[in-house]
């Protein structure tokens, strides 16, 4: 309680290239932050407009136990100490949910939804999942975490994933 985030140097540019509405790729060491350079930008947004109902920002992961990983995280931050509910709302939909769990995603959907490029894809496809993707529309932010470990086919396949993503999202 009280406490103020200091941030490094590629943070807290990675943050002031964010409110301006730039788009940018952050290369930086294991263990160096990355994930705060995205998540700051992307609560700060959801404090500012706090509408409910509207997902604000998509982080897409190339494997579902970096997703978990960072849900961990985000229920430190974001849920623990919030006893009237939690500012900013978020959840995993990865394909691992149960059938309750991705109906109440999409019957409430978060802030931030944490994906995997697979589970994005079938989101934009299914007819059953238009009504989380329509949730989406005017997507502030969509984050490709370890942008790196997308190349060859698998890299093309995600590039036009972001292409209808953008498409479909306006």
């Amino acid at each position: 309680e009280g406490k103020r985030l200091r941030l490094y140097k590629h943070q807290l540019d990675a943050v002031q290239v964010a409110q301006q509405k730039h788009n940018y790729v952050l290369t930086t060491g294991t263990g160096s932050g990355k994930s705060l350079a995205y998540i700051v930008p992307i609560v700060d947004f959801v404090l500012r407009n706090p509408e409910k109902g509207r997902i604000k920002a998509i982080v897409v992961y190339p494997m579902n136990a970096l997703a978990n990983s960072q849900q961990g995280e985000l229920e430190k931050f974001l849920k623990l100490g919030y006893p009237q509910g939690e500012p900013v709302t978020f959840a995993k939909y990865t394909g691992q949910e149960s059938d309750e769990e991705r109906e109440r995603i999409k019957a409430n959907p978060p802030d931030i939804l944490l994906t995997n490029y697979v589970m994005l894809e079938l989101i934009l496809t299914r007819t059953h999942e238009g009504p989380l993707i329509d949730k989406a529309l005017g997507l502030n932010f969509l984050v490709l975490d370890e942008l790196h470990t997308y190349r060859g086919r698998q890299g093309a396949d995600v590039a036009l994933l972001v292409r209808r993503l953008r498409n479909r999202l306006q």
